[in-house]
């Protein structure tokens, strides 16, 4: 990745009451910018035909990186809401905090000549990306991987789910239990 990304998301990490908080990296243009060309980067010679993103930060980084590497982007939405036309619907396995996610794709938005990179702010169990990507890969599209700002996978998800972070968890600073 990027090593200018890479400090910026550093500098501006916090803890806030032991959550992690990315949303700093979102309100300053060049550490927004530089993120979403470090997200891009590792993909721009991979054959993407359009970026996906989960609902919400997914839709803002994963909009800007399919700007960034001149394709459309595809939403993936949670829960309820409008979202119309014929969809393609995954119950996530369990996250982090054991909350299993129905996620839905309009099935129009994904092909057969479509490669695929979800792009999202954080990584962790990997179970809301093996749910896009079977989504993708119901609808005929190929994964092409996962693009994060952190990446806290398992080495072996990681490399089935092919994901790419800017930053690792262990290279984020400790929680003081304080902030």
């Amino acid at each position: 990745m990027m090593p200018h990304a890479r400090g910026l998301v550093l500098e501006r990490f916090r803890w806030i009451g032991g959550h992690a908080d990315v949303w700093q990296v979102f309100r300053d243009p060049e550490t927004l910018a530089a993120v979403v060309r470090g997200l891009a980067e590792p993909f721009r010679e991979d054959g993407v035909t359009a970026v996906c993103g989960i609902e919400s930060r997914g839709f803002l980084l994963g909009a800007a990186a399919a700007v960034e590497l001149g394709v459309g982007f595809v939403a993936v939405r949670k829960r309820e809401g409008i979202f119309p036309g014929k969809k393609v619907t995954r119950r996530s396995d369990p996250d982090y905090r054991g909350t299993r996610q129905e996620l839905r794709l309009q099935r129009m938005t994904v092909g057969p000549k479509d490669r695929v990179l979800l792009v999202d702010d954080w990584i962790e169990t990997g179970s809301q990306a093996s749910a896009v990507r079977s989504m993708v890969e119901e609808c005929g599209g190929q994964w092409a991987g996962c693009s994060v700002i952190v990446d806290q996978t398992a080495p072996a998800r990681r490399a089935d789910l092919g994901v790419r972070g800017i930053v690792t968890v262990a290279e984020l600073p400790a929680w003081d239990g304080q902030s």
